[in-house]
């Protein structure tokens, strides 16, 4: 008689390992001082001291790529995700002056196909190499029952380090410093829930305001992919899916060079909550002062918000519109900054000052929002 098999029940160990095999080779290109082993083992190990830290801080970050999934998946394009998935978490560490050094991923499917997983590690490759941060381990768990038929999600896991006397807290920024913001190369990874709310509102030709509608709006956008493989309204002659898949751009070097030049005070991912994040690493006597019309809004954010109709305090608190990264620095040494952000391939803008926190101000004072996204 034969029994029942793990591979009856969906879990195929054999796929596993091809996976892993196939990706032994993106996962070497990543290597770096420091590395002391490969993929297979039970467990991954660094070697700070080899690495060139003396008396090194460990800067720790977890992250993940929220729904922005879910268009990977309709569109059958996976080879970027991986990108965005190491960019948020690498981009979080280096605002605390510090060097990413490895990263970890967690890919979760109801039913691993090899090649679909492969694209996905080798975009978690593309983002380490950009972030020269080695890929050391991981986890590929396949669950059935727990996920419908092509979905998947991911987690990634980063270490990163600094020298004890350059953590940057927040703690130098004063009154007067210039804030810096550095372009974004889209959407990043953030805000996608409202995202596909606006694109398949308008496919289905207004607010999907029942459950239903919400199923047939679904069921439209993401299973019969009629609008993502359409024409994007703000990127002629890119697919909808190709435009906001663009990946998120990773700061780790330009943001590093900068700091090893001087006169950085202060960095700021801008993520979930927009310029919101600023007062994160602003001492609670200073605010942020935001001119929205420093930089020019980039096209996708201009389409979203008349699209939804969406309000330019919402976009201002769930879109980066344009800025991926903000800067503190000092007034002196401003110009420069700027220059070096420039040589190592950023789009830079002065987009406002550092000044005392008004009474019951929460740490941004946004000047012409409605200007630039009403």
């Amino acid at each position: 008689m034969s029994g029942a098999s793990y591979k009856d029940a969906g879990v195929d160990i054999d796929a596993g390992n091809a996976l892993v095999e196939a990706i032994k080779p993106e996962a070497k290109s990543t290597t770096r001082s420091g590395v002391m082993s490969g993929l297979g083992g039970f467990g991954a190990m660094f070697d700070v001291k080899a690495a060139g830290f003396k008396d090194p801080i460990l800067v720790a970050g977890t992250d993940g790529v929220g729904t922005k999934l879910k268009i990977a998946i309709s569109t059958g394009k996976h080879d970027t995700i991986g990108i965005d998935l190491v960019a948020m978490c690498v981009n979080d560490l280096v605002v605390q002056g510090a060097q990413p050094l490895f990263f970890l991923d967690y890919y979760a499917t109801g039913k691993l196909i090899v090649d679909a997983g492969k694209a996905i590690i080798s975009g978690i490759a593309e983002g380490c190499r950009q972030s020269n941060c080695a890929l050391i381990g991981g986890e590929t768990a396949e669950m059935p029952g727990m996920y419908g038929a092509g979905d998947y999600d991911l987690a990634g896991f980063c270490v990163g380090a600094v020298e004890r006397d350059d953590v940057l807290t927040g703690d130098r920024v004063r009154s007067g410093d210039v804030v810096l913001g550095l372009a974004s190369s889209g959407l990043h990874s953030n805000g996608f829930s409202l995202v596909r709310k606006v694109v398949s509102d308008a496919v289905i030709g207004g607010p999907a305001d029942t459950k239903l509608q919400a199923a047939v709006r679904d069921h439209i956008v993401d299973k019969a992919r009629l609008a993502y493989n359409g024409e994007a309204p703000f990127a002629p002659g890119k697919t909808l899916g190709d435009a906001l898949l663009v990946p998120t751009r990773i700061y780790v070097k330009s943001c590093l060079a900068a700091i090893k030049a001087g006169g950085v005070h202060a960095l700021s991912h801008i993520t979930g909550g927009g310029v919101e994040n600023i007062p994160r690493v602003l001492p609670e006597d200073l605010a942020a002062e935001i001119d929205a019309t420093a930089w020019e809004t980039l096209p996708v954010f201009k389409w979203l918000q008349k699209a939804g109709g969406i309000a330019a305090k919402e976009m201002a608190r769930t879109f980066n519109c344009g800025i991926g990264m903000v800067v503190i620095v000092n007034p002196a040494q401003a110009a420069n900054l700027k220059s070096v952000f420039e040589e190592n391939g950023e789009t830079v803008f002065e987009i406002g000052r550092i000044v005392p926190r008004p009474a019951g101000n929460d740490g941004v004072v946004l000047l012409n929002a409605e200007k630039a996204w009403g």
